[in-house]
C-alpha cells in the first residue's frame, strides 16, 4: 500500500503515541478508560503493520507490550512516564533490531538511491 511509504510503522507508531497523548493530556477520563483506550489503539496498530507489511511480527509484539503496559497502569501498576518510556523505549529498540534482518522493503532498494552525477 503505497500511502504509507516505506515506513508503514513508523506512521501506524506515531498514531498510537498521537492517541496516546491526547488521553494523559487532553481528553478527562479515568485510568481504566485511559488504560482501554490505550490498549485498543496500541492493539490495533499492531495488528494493522502486521496485515499491511505481510511480516510485521516485530510491529504486533510492540504493540501487544503498549496494549500490556496499558493495561497494567489501568489496573493500578504505578509507573511514573518516564518510567514507561524508558521500558517501551527499550521494547521498540529490540524488536527494531530483529526487525531489521527480518522485513523486507515494498520498494527496492535500487528505486530510492540518488542519482550519479560525472562531474
Amino acid at each position: 500500500m503505497k500511502v504509507f511509504g516505506r515506513e508503514p510503522a513508523a506512521w501506524l507508531g506515531l498514531v498510537a503515541v498521537i492517541v496516546k497523548l491526547v488521553a494523559a493530556f487532553g481528553l478527562d477520563v479515568s485510568a481504566d478508560q485511559q488504560a482501554a483506550i490505550n490498549g485498543i489503539a496500541a492493539a490495533a496498530m499492531g495488528v494493522l503493520v502486521a496485515a499491511f507489511v505481510h511480516d510485521g511480527l516485530g510491529a504486533a509484539i510492540i504493540g501487544l507490550a503498549q496494549a500490556a503496559l496499558a493495561l497494567g497502569l489501568g489496573y493500578g501498576l504505578d509507573w511514573t512516564a518516564d518510567r514507561q518510556a524508558v521500558v517501551m523505549a527499550a521494547v521498540t529498540v529490540v524488536v527494531a533490531m530483529w526487525d531489521r534482518t527480518q522485513v523486507t522493503a515494498p520498494i527496492p532498494a535500487d528505486a530510492v538511491k540518488p542519482a550519479v552525477r560525472s562531474v
